[in-house]
Parts: C-alpha cells; structure tokens; sequence
C-alpha cells in the first residue's frame, strides 16, 4: 500500500508562486493603461523576477556545496574509524597467531 501524504511543499509553492505570478499578469493587462506603459511593467515585473530566482540559484548552490563539503568530511572521518578498526584487527590477529604459534612445540 502507497503512502500518499499529498504533494509536495515544494509542489505547492510553485502552484502558489505561478498562480501569483498569473494573477499579476492579468491584472496588468486588464488595467486602463496604454500598451507601452503595460509593456514597461511587464518587462520590470520580469527584470525583478529573473534577479530573484538568480539570488536563489546561487543560494540554492552555495547549500549544495556546502552539503556536499559536509557529506566528504563525514566520510573521511568513517573511513579513519575504519581503517583504525582494521589495524587493531590486524595486531590482534598478528598477536594471537604469535602466541599460538609460541605454544607449540617445534
């Protein structure tokens, strides 16, 4: 059986964000202006929005790299705990193969 918790928050802000941006549209073509004056708005409204996303994009990649700096460091730092866990499995082995080898007669 599927969970199905609806959509996305991120579903839901784009649905939010393209009606607003739809509704701003509609409102400036339905508004006693002249047609350059419109057009002006529209290419501003435009301007602004292009500089938002640009400021979230480059937002959204300084997180990445972040993440993924985060994400090498972790794995460096198990891959440390690892390779210490297999040196004393090592000397253990080497200790015990010692002392065995010792107990025998030759």
């Amino acid at each position: 059986m599927a969970d199905n918790h609806g959509p996305s928050s991120a579903a839901v802000l784009l649905g939010f964000l393209s009606g607003a941006a739809l509704g701003a549209v509609a409102a400036i073509l339905l508004t006693p202006r002249t047609g350059p004056e419109s057009r002006e708005m529209l290419r501003g409204y435009a301007r602004r929005a292009e500089d938002g996303l640009r400021d979230l994009v480059g937002e959204a990649g300084e997180r990445l790299e972040g993440a993924v700096e985060e994400g090498c460091d972790f794995i460096e730092s198990k891959k440390s705990v690892l390779r210490e866990a297999f040196d004393a499995g090592r000397d253990a082995m080497r200790r015990e193969r010692e002392q065995f080898t010792k107990g025998e007669p030759s």
